[in-house]
């Protein structure tokens, strides 16, 4: 498989390495590519420092950039995760909102490094796409008075 041409990278205040480290060891089919050092001092940092790491997570190719402080996160832009069940969608939850990680709504977190993730339980969404408007409505309705997504309670509601 060719390596993708397009990959997010994720401006950090020195935790490039570490931020890295933490994502691959959280999903399957993950890996650190590369650490690339800067040859020179620069406006984030001196030489040998890390500048930019490449990771793989979940087979999607990520790049953590040491920018230094002078961006911060907004809720724009997020990783979205498809989970198979209530478990996983608990695993990933849990070990993203720790540590200074912080629960927002409808299954939106935000991680100890400011990145947005939404973990969402597969069911949920084929449950959206159903044509059954009424079904999809309970459902929606639902999930907007959730933070962490609970799927049986989703299908409770989609169910009736």
């Amino acid at each position: 498989m060719a390596k993708p041409k397009i990959a997010p990278c994720i401006w950090l205040d020195g935790q490039a390495e570490e931020a890295a480290t933490f994502y691959t060891s959280l999903f399957a089919d993950s890996s650190i590519d590369y650490v690339m050092r800067s040859p020179i001092d620069w406006p984030g940092g001196q030489v040998g420092d890390v500048l930019l790491v490449e990771f793989t997570i979940a087979g999607m190719r990520i790049q953590t950039l040491n920018g230094g402080p002078q961006k911060e996160f907004n809720e724009r832009v997020s990783l979205s995760v498809d989970c198979a069940d209530q478990a996983e969608v608990d695993r990933y939850w849990n070990a993203l909102t720790a540590d200074g990680g912080a629960e927002i709504v409808c299954g939106w977190l935000q991680d100890k490094y400011g990145v947005r993730w939404q973990i969402v339980p597969e069911p949920f969404t084929k449950m959206l796409l159903d044509e059954g408007n009424e079904k999809r409505n309970r459902a929606m309705r639902a999930m907007n008075g959730m933070t962490k997504l609970d799927l049986a309670a989703l299908k409770n509601a989609f169910d009736g």
